[in-house]
């Protein structure tokens, strides 16, 4: 029987890699980066033997050609590599990522697989910069949270409290799993809707997001030009609501929000915060303990359009079920 023994939920943002000297003088982004580093030091700390990954995709591994809402990465598994994040093939967990498929069809999920993954930043940069060895297994998953229809916040509470049973429920290995959600707080990224392409920079995206499979880099110049050229949009109130809840560990006055509400409140990148609802799902016990939740670093950062958190979630140790038979032979 594995174990889940850590939960960490952390923003994400390439340019922190491409652009560091821009923002060397604002003390949120060094207060994120110190939150990451204490992070990885809680992560060194539990031992994990293997890690699972929640996160999203920004169109250079899953394509508007084919866009399932999750995908668990069971075979090998690929880092697009862009903007300094870790390129290339990436440690993977096989058996475990067969359990948790496993584990969620049996629970009434309808998961996609690859024996062949590519994941980008929404998977790759917390590995970069809370795993900087790459030398834990990951199991990664990845939520469609950016091609509308995406899974409603319920849906993805629901996920990861079955990624939870899946992993309890592993009786051959007995390993420590670590579980990270990438992705948010809030933000606004220059991304159209698919179906709603009205400028000329929405049509191009459109066109990269659905023709770069096979030619990914050939969109990437302009594409950063779009992205660096937009305002940021960060709600702080938000951001550190949605942290509160996950200290007290309930997010029932989250799970409600449609997708309309979520952007509204704290932009289209907002949507991201699907990987942390599921990733505090998983640390919920079988009994209905959520994990304990404490803020590692929270600050706004415009140069990275985003409000930058880090959150450090403990689980609950439930004491084993004992029944009457078993009182009266320990009396």
């Amino acid at each position: 029987m594995s174990e889940i023994v850590l939960g960490i939920g952390a923003s994400h943002s390439t340019l922190m890699n491409t652009h560091w000297a821009e923002v060397d003088h604002l003390p949120a982004a060094h207060s994120f980066r110190d939150g990451l580093g204490a992070a990885r030091e809680a992560l060194a700390a539990a031992r994990p033997d293997a890690v699972v990954v929640i996160g999203s995709n920004h169109f250079r591994g899953m394509f508007l050609d084919l866009m399932p809402a999750f995908t668990v990465g069971v075979g090998e598994v690929h880092g697009a590599g862009e903007a300094g994040t870790p390129g290339g093939p990436l440690p993977a967990d096989t058996d475990l990522a067969r359990v948790v498929v496993d584990g969620l069809v049996g629970d009434g999920f309808d998961p996609a697989f690859s024996l062949r993954l590519t994941v980008d930043h929404g998977i790759t940069h917390s590995l970069q910069h809370l795993l900087p060895a790459l030398d834990v297994p990951v199991v990664p998953i990845v939520v469609n949270m950016f091609a509308p229809p995406l899974p409603s916040l319920r849906r993805c509470h629901a996920l990861g409290g079955a990624i939870g049973a899946a992993i309890r429920g592993d009786g051959q290995d007995g390993k420590r799993v670590a579980v990270i959600a990438s992705g948010g707080l809030s933000h606004r990224l220059p991304w159209p809707k698919w179906f709603a392409a009205l400028s000329d920079d929405d049509r191009f995206l459109v066109e990269a997001w659905l023709n770069g499979r096979d030619s990914w880099t050939t969109y990437e110049v302009r594409r950063r030009q779009i992205i660096r050229a937009a305002r940021p949009d960060i709600n702080e109130e938000f951001d550190r609501w949605f942290l509160q809840l996950l200290e007290s560990g309930d997010l029932t006055p989250l799970l409600d929000h449609t997708d309309a509400d979520l952007e509204k409140a704290a932009g289209n990148g907002a949507q991201e915060l699907r990987s942390w609802i599921a990733m505090t799902a998983a640390l919920t016990t079988p009994g209905g303990q959520p994990p304990t939740g404490r803020t590692l670093a929270y600050g706004a950062v415009p140069d990275w359009l985003t409000g930058m958190g880090v959150s450090l979630l403990t689980p609950h140790t439930e004491a084993p079920h004992t029944n009457s038979k078993d009182q009266e032979t320990a009396r």
